[in-house]
């Protein structure tokens, strides 16, 4: 019996060792990337990657994605690196230009794009020596005083780096860190316009300097719009199976949930489906069929419930007050058919007792699955340590 018990703990600590071996690998492949690389036509600056799988999971938090970086030892490219699990691709460089989606295989590729419309994928390499190694960077947004003109910030990895800030949208300028420099310093094209060394956290962060060169940093955007949470109310028309929710905040793409298609609706008041969302959002989309027809862009006030009435991708009404819901004319008919077949065959309802003693039998099967488990289970401990006990 001993012997048999010693097998059975053998097998088990088998078992134990390859399921952390396989959680390990698992760990592995989430970790592992696949360089991008890019050529754009010659009026295409700066471009940025977007990119997502196919159940929609996505690289980066928020469009346009990440920024690519030109490669000193091969002209013209720009590449950046994504996880492998990213195969799905959009390729901008800044209002209204941008490629179709571009799909991948698995692996390194390299993207040659003619204009908007045309662009071929290689997984052979197009450019010459090795590729620059992934390192993880964060963002860095920085005001600064307007005398400060083409402003610059400075981190030291194996030497001493500079990098041009590049001015945003939003009146800030930005420009990415990697994790292990430590610090930075900010720095004006005017002699003397230079920031002490700054030290923060390997996370996104804002730094506003004054003119004295002083600064001061936040992890809080201070330009993100501070407003409660809201309800998005909706109702589909009735061929539209499970309708879900994507809200995020034009123009800087911002998202609310993590993945495509969103959030399912739940059922709220009054015959509405609702869904509570961040209140900055102001653009959203509903989609059902599991993505197979959708809205269009349906742009919305933030801060505010919102009540929508939508009758096809297209056509929709929104308000932002609570409004009666209409019954659709396919809603009427098949109600109607329902009447009628329940008034020529009602069905015969399971009665409750029935209900109760599936459930009671149910139960009892489980019940008695675990109890003889655990019996068989200490039966084999008491039989091992009563031999133990003997020697």
């Amino acid at each position: 019996m001993t012997k048999q018990f010693k097998k059975v703990v053998t097998v088990l600590l088998a078992f134990t060792m390859m399921f952390f071996a396989f959680m390990s690998m698992q760990v592995k492949a989430q970790e592992e990337r696949s360089a991008v690389y890019v050529n754009p036509p010659e009026d295409w600056s700066d471009p940025f990657l977007w990119a997502w799988d196919e159940e929609g999971n996505n690289a980066f938090a928020s469009w346009p994605g990440g920024e690519m970086e030109a490669d000193p030892d091969n002209e013209g490219w720009y590449y950046i690196w994504i996880p492998s699990w990213a195969d799905h691709m959009i390729v901008s460089a800044g209002e209204g230009i941008q490629t179709g989606e571009l799909i991948k295989e698995d692996g390194n590729v390299w993207i040659t794009i003619a204009d908007m419309e045309n662009a071929e994928l290689s997984q052979d390499a197009l450019t010459d020596g090795e590729i620059p190694a992934y390192v993880e960077k964060f963002k860095i947004h920085v005001s600064a005083p307007e005398s400060w003109e083409s402003p610059t910030f400075t981190y030291s990895a194996d030497e001493n780096v500079s990098k041009a800030l590049k001015m945003g949208d939003d009146g800030w300028y930005t420009g990415n860190v990697p994790v292990d420099a430590g610090s930075f310093t900010i720095s004006g094209s005017a002699e003397g316009q230079e920031t002490e060394s700054i030290a923060t956290d390997p996370a996104e962060v804002w730094i506003t300097i004054e003119e004295d060169e002083s600064f001061d940093f936040t992890y809080n955007d201070p330009n993100a719009i501070q407003a409660p949470d809201i309800n998005v109310n909706v109702t589909v028309p009735g061929d539209w199976d499970t309708p879900c929710l994507w809200a995020w905040s034009a123009p800087d793409g911002t998202n609310a949930f993590t993945s495509w298609p969103g959030e399912a609706f739940a059922e709220g008041e009054e015959g509405w489906l609702s869904l509570q969302v961040p209140g900055w959002i102001n653009s959203i989309i509903v989609s059902a069929n599991e993505g197979n027809v959708q809205t269009t862009d349906i742009s919305v006030e933030t801060g505010k419930d919102v009540w929508i009435t939508i009758s096809g991708s297209e056509e929709y009404e929104v308000s932002y007050e609570a409004v009666e819901v209409q019954a659709t004319e396919e809603a009427k008919e098949a109600d109607e058919a329902d009447s009628a077949e329940t008034a020529e065959e009602p069905e015969q309802a399971e009665t409750p007792v029935q209900t109760q003693e599936e459930e009671k039998s149910g139960t009892n099967v489980g019940a008695i699955t675990v109890i003889v488990v655990i019996c068989i289970i200490i039966a084999v401990l008491a039989i091992f340590f009563a031999r133990k006990k003997k020697k």
